[in-house]
């Protein structure tokens, strides 16, 4: 079971980073979620990006962290996101 403490936690640390993440190359939203570790759930900022890219294709701003501020981030491939 996830504990609210830590979903609330991630979720002050993801609008804090949002628009932040959402100027990188291809980030086209961010979430959170949770992402297995050891057989475990743990609670994860997920950053959806429209390609996934070789890090040696993106310039060093459009890094996404593997972490941010102890909450560990998962970039996730969704391709664009389309509004009807």
């Amino acid at each position: 079971m996830v504990e609210q403490e830590a979903l609330a936690y991630a979720q002050t640390i993801k609008q804090k980073h949002e628009p932040e993440l959402l100027r990188k190359r291809n980030v086209v939203g961010v979430g959170i979620g949770l992402r297995q570790r050891s057989g475990l759930d743990e609670v994860c900022i997920i950053v959806s990006v429209s390609q996934k890219m070789p890090l040696s294709q993106l310039a060093p701003h459009d890094i996404v962290p593997p972490v941010l501020e102890d909450v560990p981030v998962k970039v996730q491939e969704t391709g664009p996101f389309r509004i009807r």
